[in-house]
């Protein structure tokens, strides 16, 4: 299995890696800083450098069909094979916007009350779509209770439970849609002290105060019960 490292250090842009298996899906290293395509988040792109000077530029990261993390490359880049040394950079702009936008969507969650149905991440808009069936919305109320928590500067980490822990506490799961993976024994939490706690596998800032201010867009009405929040970094 690949050693993901985004997990345990999501502002490591680089790293030294070996190529394990190259194949029509992409290329699996055995370690990386490339985040994979999961939880609303994009996957990341960047490039994989090769000690003989090839530059392989990938398009995308994403989990194959076996699980494993898969580093997309664009068309008509240099071939690599197993047991290649290269060093891995990722985009490192892109990430950190897609990092204070999933946070981002952290603290709507603490701000709006509801299941949450969908989300998508981008590098300048996110979305949560919530069951909030016969509510009406304050799209200025919630701006401003969102950059106050921004401003508050709280801290955010990840911390891991079991998964007996997470099965006897199932308020902590605010997806309705999409449960968190289990069946490796623990599941990763991603905690704001005092204003949200939820099982989450992104990549995050150590920060509140890192987001940013924040402006809401537009609130629509999804269907019957789904209002759907739209959020951009207001620079």
């Amino acid at each position: 299995m690949t050693e993901e490292i985004f997990h345990h250090d999501a502002y490591a842009r680089t790293c030294e890696a070996t190529v394990a298996r190259v194949d029509h899906q992409g290329i699996r290293l055995d370690r990386t800083v490339f985040y994979p395509e999961g939880g609303g988040q994009p996957g990341d792109a960047g490039t994989l450098k090769t000690t003989d000077g090839r530059a392989v530029q990938i398009a995308d990261t994403r989990k194959g069909a076996d699980g494993a993390i898969v580093h997309v490359p664009v068309r008509d880049q240099p071939a690599l094979a197993a047991g290649d040394k290269v060093t891995a950079e990722i985009d490192w702009q892109r990430r950190y916007r897609h990092m204070r936008m999933h946070s981002a969507l952290h603290l709507l969650c603490a701000v709006v009350t509801g299941g949450v149905t969908g989300g998508s991440i981008g590098a300048d808009k996110s979305r949560l779509d919530f069951d909030l069936p016969d509510v009406q919305l304050d799209k200025e109320k919630i701006a401003a209770e969102l950059n106050r928590l921004v401003a508050e500067n709280h801290p955010m980490g990840a911390r891991w439970i079991t998964d007996q822990e997470l099965q006897a506490s199932p308020d902590l799961v605010r997806t309705m849609s999409v449960k968190p993976p289990q069946g490796t024994g623990q599941v990763r939490l991603m905690e704001i002290p005092g204003v949200d706690l939820q099982p989450c596998g992104g990549t995050h800032v150590k920060r509140t105060g890192e987001i940013g201010r924040l402006r809401v867009g537009k609130i629509e009405n999804k269907g019957r019960h789904n209002r759907r929040i739209n959020i951009h970094l207001d620079e």
